[in-house]
């Protein structure tokens, strides 16, 4: 078995705090025998896209950097895999939510960039990023091939597509997402259960283990909803955190499982590539021609 950990963190109120704090927890969840440790997003911070405002792109590093060799000498260490949530700054001006992959003998092994960028209501993503440029990599570890999309990415199957295409054996998604006030009552049940649903469904389409690490607490006026998760290539819930408390989700993936699996379940063989050119459009009109009738 290959044990993953899922830090569900809150916000401690500093840079410095949160660091500290996940490092303490990477030290715990190794003592609990966790191999792959993946952060939840920009843990780092409080989630400042709450807000536009041009203070927060001090929060930016450089990476590979300072801070991206201290998780490295700690990967070493300990001999885990980790998976970090980072705000980076490629140059001034250029600005990504990016997670990086480190190796357990502490070699940086890359980075993904996260490619989809919401723009809502206290979701306000765009004013600080950049769309990534780096497609899906897989990452090739001591403990398995994975790859890592982040939160808004969740919602596209595209994504998880094309990091499984890659040979990804396991999907990891460091998030932040949770309910408004406003919208608690009536939508928030439906929300969070969209949000498990179309998740738990990719790991299905894909064959391959799949794990959300959400952010936890009160930020006004977001009440991140935690209960991060993993699930197999059933979509079958392995484990679940809680709504309100930080914690370390530990979980077991079965790798050889997974790849008797898909020798049974060949999604991947009787993909018809020859017919999905139109995908890479924004949309498709509607037409007479391929069976669908015309008005006149």
């Amino acid at each position: 078995m290959t044990k993953a950990a899922l830090l569900q963190t809150n916000d401690k109120g500093s840079p410095e705090a949160n660091i500290d704090n996940c490092f303490k927890m990477i030290d715990v969840a190794t003592e609990q025998g966790a191999q792959i440790i993946c952060t939840q997003e920009l843990f780092i911070t409080d989630y400042f896209c709450r807000t536009q405002d041009t203070q927060f792109f001090k929060y930016a590093i450089k990476i590979p950097g300072a801070l991206t060799e201290r998780f490295c000498k700690k990967a070493a260490e300990l001999r885990v895999v980790l998976i970090i949530s980072l705000f980076e700054e490629a140059m001034n001006g250029v600005y990504y939510n990016t997670s990086v992959v480190i190796d357990a003998d502490g070699k940086y092994l890359g980075k993904y960039r996260k490619m989809h960028i919401p723009q809502d209501p206290y979701f306000e993503e765009k004013f600080y990023f950049t769309p990534g440029d780096l497609g899906v990599p897989v990452f090739d570890t001591a403990y398995g091939k994975l790859s890592v999309i982040i939160c808004w990415d969740q919602w596209y199957p595209e994504t998880s597509r094309l990091a499984a295409l890659g040979g990804a054996e396991m999907i990891f998604v460091p998030t932040a997402i949770g309910w408004l006030a406003d919208e608690k009552q009536e939508l928030g049940d439906k929300q969070h259960g969209a949000w498990t649903q179309v998740q738990r469904g990719q790991a299905v389409a894909n064959s391959c283990y799949y794990a959300a690490a959400n952010r936890v607490g009160f930020e006004e006026p977001i009440e991140f909803w935690g209960q991060s998760f993993a699930c197999d290539f059933y979509g079958d819930l392995i484990k679940r955190a809680s709504i309100e408390r930080e914690e370390i989700l530990l979980v077991d993936f079965d790798l050889p499982a997974l790849r008797e699996h898909r020798q049974i379940w060949p999604f991947f063989r009787d993909r018809r590539i020859d017919a999905y050119q139109d995908l890479n459009k924004r949309c498709i009109e509607s037409s007479s021609e391929g069976g669908e009738s015309s008005r006149a």
